[in-house]
Parts: C-alpha cells; sequence; structure tokens
C-alpha cells in the first residue's frame, strides 16, 4: 500500500473517531502532496510523498522554536501534536550510530579526502536516509570527518 493510500485510510479512522488534530494534520498533508502532483502533473512516488512530510515536520520543528521564544506555549504544543501525527507515517529514525556508519561508509565509498567532496558525500548518503535523519545534522558530521 503507498504512503498516499495509507494516509487517506487514516484520514478516514480519523473521521470516525472524530480526532480533529489527527485529521487536520492528514488532510494538510494529503493536501500538500496533492499541490504538488499538480503542480508537477505527475504522481508522486512513495520517496518523495516521504520528502513532502519530512519537510512538514522540519517546518512544524522551526514553527515550534519560534512560538516558544515568543511565549506561544499553546501554539508550539500544537505544532507538537502534529509532529506526532505525521512522524506515525515516516520511516523510523535512524540512531546516532547508524548515522555515524552510513557516513563513514560513504566517506570512504566516495573517497572523500576534504571538504571540496562533501557535495557528493551528501548526494550519496541523501537517498539512503530520506526521511530517517536530519540532513543538516548529517552535514554537521560530516564536516566534522572532512577537516
Amino acid at each position: 500500500m503507498s504512503l498516499v493510500d495509507q494516509l487517506k485510510d487514516q484520514m478516514k479512522e480519523a473521521m470516525r473517531a472524530k480526532e480533529k488534530v489527527r485529521l487536520g494534520t492528514i488532510r494538510m498533508a494529503l493536501a500538500a502532496i496533492k499541490q504538488i502532483e499538480v503542480d508537477t502533473r505527475e504522481t508522486l512516488t512513495d520517496d518523495q510523498a516521504i520528502a513532502v512530510l519530512t519537510k512538514m515536520v522540519k517546518q512544524r520543528r522551526d514553527s515550534i522554536a519560534q512560538y516558544s521564544a515568543a511565549g506561544r506555549d499553546e501554539l508550539a504544543a500544537s505544532e507538537a501534536e502534529e509532529i506526532q501525527v505525521l512522524e506515525h507515517f515516516l520511516p523510523k529514525p535512524l540512531s546516532e550510530e547508524e548515522i555515524a556508519e552510513l557516513v563513514d561508509a560513504s566517506i570512504t565509498e566516495m573517497g572523500a579526502s576534504s571538504m571540496a567532496d562533501m557535495g557528493k558525500v551528501m548526494g550519496a548518503l541523501k537517498p539512503k536516509v530520506l526521511g530517517r535523519a536530519d540532513m543538516a545534522a548529517i552535514g554537521a558530521l560530516i564536516r566534522a570527518k572532512l577537516k
């Protein structure tokens, strides 16, 4: 079953259970996926849909930081609930050790020895960690290893 089909099934279940936050978040995710499909005139693959959901989670984390800094804890809590719903549809996140192993393997595989090779390493890693790790954290780890 594709990710979009899973989202649609969960949307129906959320309607039946009258879970407003879950329903609204799933509808928002489906709308974002549909918007990209309309713009590009092609059906998204599961990997592309995961990328959309990952972007939505990242946006909500940024919003939480801004709301917390402004003292708007109720809005931050609302964003956190949406993150929990979205993360249910994302693949299991990688642990720190798994990320380090993947980075080391990619650096070795690409023969990277300096910061000039960082783009090659990031390009090789991105499909492997899509939706399972924060690319900014991976970038920082690669920078530290390539110095």
